[in-house]
């Protein structure tokens, strides 16, 4: 079996600190040979890592692939409204693509990442990382093997956490659904997808709720100032002042949006970025929670609940079949089975394991590169084909939301869809 060679468009947290390390960890199966980044010190720290040629270190994902590097794979991992250009041309190129989710905020622009993957005979997969975790891949042998019955509903909670919230979605990247993508694009597709996986059914009516309902100026405290460190009157009264979260307990997310650790340079970031703002007088317009209601070929149910008003970061699933019922619980990485004829409960505990989403992030670098070697792009697990159809129920839960909860059809909103 050859080694790969990729490059990879986009090294920012996902990209340069998760997709590039585990490249690193597996020099029998990939090496990285290019990189395109616009930050100097995520280029340089990339081609130092990796040894890189400065032919091969661009500023822009277009002067790379200008190029035309020697490579089989092109890793995406721009922001989500610079998905669509790259990995076509990608594709064009040739090249495999291992796309960051969402695939993009535009529908019809997914449909057409899909034809052209089709079209050009390439493996284009998404980063649906939950798919490989070995508590959802646990969860979908259980279902495959029939031993809760016919799954008759699934309920999943997205508990995002307070101040990861106010980090990613209020302050960060994902803040604003016009400048990134709806919060259930951007957080929440990982569990459309997972739920459309779990149930393996055509999700045929969708509708959803949801708001902005807490991080906006109507609950500005008296007198506070558009950043913390501007003397806050409320600083000790506030869970989500930037100055005492990021120097103190946030010291990891503050390592996101600055290459330094020290207390010097967390605070001249806060300071000039957005990081530093007050929750309640940013320009984040995404939802703050949000349910959808899903009702599939069958007459399964399923429905879903994100909220950022969460002690812990984690996704919480109840499977309920005819024969019995799955619960789980992704932070303590384990799952119980109770069987209605006997009512016994059988608990699975999952080691820990070392890469990021619980195993999820290694588990699909090496099931895209397997999905190449074996010349099937459908041998991937999340290809962009199965991939487009959970996508096309956020947008249609997304639609609905806006609409006042109105049922959407997805055969009709997928039509409707494919006639532009």
């Amino acid at each position: 079996m050859t080694i790969k060679k990729a490059i990879l468009l986009g090294a920012g947290d996902r990209g340069g600190r998760v997709y590039a390390n585990l490249i690193k960890s597996l020099p029998h199966k990939i090496q990285l040979v290019g990189v395109a980044e616009p930050v100097l010190e995520r280029r340089e720290r990339i081609k130092e890592n990796h040894e890189l040629d400065d032919n091969l270190v661009q500023q822009s994902w277009e002067s790379l692939l200008d190029l035309k590097p020697d490579a089989e794979i092109a890793i995406i991992c721009t922001q989500d409204k610079a998905h669509f250009e790259p990995t076509m041309r990608a594709l064009e190129l040739g090249y495999h693509v291992l796309l960051e989710k969402p695939m993009s905020p535009s529908p019809e622009e997914c449909i057409k990442m899909v034809e052209k993957a089709d079209e050009m005979n390439r493996t284009l997969t998404i980063c649906h990382v939950l798919r490989y975790t070995p508590f959802w891949d646990r969860i979908k042998k259980i279902v495959q093997n029939g031993d809760i019955g016919e799954i008759a509903s699934i309920q999943l909670n997205e508990n995002v956490e307070y101040m990861h919230m106010s980090h990613s979605f209020v302050r960060g990247n994902w803040k604003n659904k016009e400048t990134s993508s709806p919060m259930i694009l951007a957080k929440s597709c990982h569990d459309m997808d997972i739920i459309s996986y779990i149930m393996d059914k055509d999700c045929k009516r969708i509708n959803s709720f949801g708001s902005l309902m807490y991080f906006n100026e109507n609950n500005k405290p008296e007198g506070a100032p558009l950043r913390c460190l501007e003397g806050c009157p409320v600083e000790n009264e506030c869970p989500f002042h930037a100055g005492r979260y990021y120097l103190g307990i946030g010291r990891g997310w503050a390592m996101k949006f600055t290459e330094e650790n020290s207390n010097e340079a967390i605070v001249e970031r806060l300071n000039h970025t957005d990081y530093g703002k007050c929750v309640f007088q940013s320009d984040n317009d995404v939802v703050d929670h949000q349910v959808v209601n899903m009702e599939f070929e069958n007459g399964a149910t399923a429905t879903f609940s994100m909220s950022a008003f969460t002690r812990e970061q984690t996704r919480i699933v109840q499977i309920m079949g005819t024969k019995g019922e799955i619960r789980g619980n992704m932070q303590t990485n384990e799952i119980s089975i109770f069987d209605f004829l006997t009512r016994e409960e059988k608990v699975i505990k999952f080691p820990e394991v070392s890469s990021g989403h619980g195993g999820g992030d290694e588990g699909i670098i090496r099931d895209f590169i397997d999905a190449i070697n074996e010349s099937d792009e459908k041998a991937s697990r999340s290809v962009a084909s199965k991939s487009l159809i959970s996508h096309l129920m956020a947008f249609a839960a997304e639609e609905s939301r806006l609409n006042q909860g109105q049922s959407i059809n997805i055969d009709e909103y997928y039509e409707k869809l494919s006639s532009f």
